[in-house]
């Protein structure tokens, strides 16, 4: 179907409830926080037209339009291989954008967008992402248009599995696709983790697609890594836990957590009483499979804040937070907004003592500025190290976004040209 949509700027305090990432990473996933709302989006009958975003300033004129990619008709976000007592309304519905265009050589300049200035706040910018990626379909990249141009960071050509004092447990973020879209096979999985140098604990994925949970497991055993994995589509959650069940029932001490869903309330692509019943049914499926381990769903901080259901259903609260899109916190003071977030995230869930895990967090080394947030190989480098410093007490609470750049997903101004750079190892090794 054709979706156009309206989008205005506001300041923070107009946007503590919006927060459409990743559709940031829906990721893949995914991951952003952009300061902007949703005023009207119109479904149309379904043609091959491009989805148009409109960007409009606080007296409703237009400043920016941006043509996204193709529009490819999805089923409903539930399928009825999920039980019928979860069921919603019929009217529930979700699109994913397929970008039309490969990536070329010259990367063309786009002009900024013009957005109403941002008042400073101490809470997290509720953030709006006009982009959705499909998990089952990875999209090849699109004609970036990155204003940054310094080098990217380069990845490691050699890794130890040894941890060292400064990230020993923490967690990284991986998805196994090609530059174009396609999947990689094991050598080439296996290529890339043998580059990611040691102090690593946990890698997370997003989806079933590509066979990546077995061939990501091969390889995580193989550097002594715990594995979080995800269900992307609850439209598909019975053939997706059917697919994890297939890969890793032979060893479940090999996974630390199964995800149920990426920013999906965030995204506005369910609610969050449909997230809590497919976390249900998932448990229920899981363990009927012989899994004990931790199940939760993964949404933004400010979803999750505004939603504690979504933390109150889950094994403990999982929620993606990027200092980067707050627009007001320099990559230095990465670690303190997020230490900062969460008392304000503990604060409205029913177990005030559940554990908080920050599942996607990081900078990227290349886009477009955002306030005082400005994207460098510097300033991820220093981000990153903050976020550890924050966190060096208790990494296992922190998964890094992400291992290497996603050349396969689409810059757009929503995300500030950035969303294929926020590999801290630079591009993967296996291509």
């Amino acid at each position: 179907m054709k979706t156009t949509t309206f989008i205005a700027a506001f300041g923070l305090a107009t946007l503590a409830v919006a927060q459409p990432h990743r559709a940031r990473h829906l990721n893949k996933h995914a991951k952003k926080d952009v300061v902007v709302t949703i005023i009207d989006t119109v479904y149309a009958e379904a043609t091959a037209a491009p989805e148009v975003i409109v960007y409009v300033n606080q007296f409703g004129t237009p400043v920016s339009t941006v043509t996204e990619g193709m529009i490819a008709e999805t089923p409903s976000i539930w399928s009825s291989a999920v039980p019928s007592t979860i069921l919603p309304s019929s009217s529930s519905t979700s699109t994913s954008v397929v970008p039309s265009s490969t990536p070329t050589a010259a990367p063309v300049v786009a002009a900024p967008v013009v957005a109403a200035p941002v008042q400073a706040s101490s809470v997290e910018a509720a953030p709006v992402e006009a982009v959705a990626e499909s998990s089952s379909s990875p999209a090849p990249a699109s004609t970036a248009a990155p204003v940054t141009t310094s080098a990217a960071p380069v990845a490691s050509s050699s890794a130890s599995s040894s941890s060292d004092s400064e990230g020993s447990g923490f967690g990284f973020s991986y998805s196994p696709y090609n530059a174009d879209g396609s999947c990689k096979t094991q050598d080439q999985v296996n290529t890339d983790f043998a580059a990611i140098p040691g102090g690593y604990s946990l890698v997370r994925t997003y989806g079933t697609d590509c066979n990546q949970v077995a061939t990501v497991k091969t390889a995580a055993k193989a550097k002594g890594l715990k594995m979080f994995v995800g269900v992307f589509d609850l439209g598909t959650l019975s053939d997706e836990i059917s697919t994890i069940v297939s890969a890793a029932s032979d060893d479940w001490d090999l996974i630390d957590t199964i995800n149920i869903g990426n920013e999906l309330v965030n995204s506005g692509t369910a609610s969050a009483a449909q997230v809590v019943a497919a976390i249900t049914t998932a448990k229920v499926l899981l363990k009927a499979a012989g899994y004990n381990g931790k199940v939760v769903t993964v949404d933004t901080l400010v979803a999750a804040r505004n939603n504690p259901s979504l933390c109150d259903a889950s094994d403990y609260c999982a929620v993606n937070s990027h200092p980067f899109f707050d627009g007001n916190t320099v990559a230095a003071d990465s670690g303190s907004f997020l230490t900062t977030q969460i008392p304000t995230l503990r604060a409205v869930l029913a177990n005030k003592n559940q554990e908080i895990v920050i599942t996607e967090t990081g900078w990227p080394w290349q886009g477009q500025t955002n306030g005082v947030a400005v994207p460098s190989p510097a300033n991820q480098a220093t981000a990153i190290s903050s976020i550890k410093s924050a966190f060096s007490s208790n990494p296992e609470a922190v998964i890094l976004f992400t291992t290497f750049n996603d050349m396969w997903k689409t810059n757009s101004a929503a995300q500030f040209q950035a969303e294929q750079y926020w590999g801290f190892l630079g591009n993967s090794p296996s291509g």
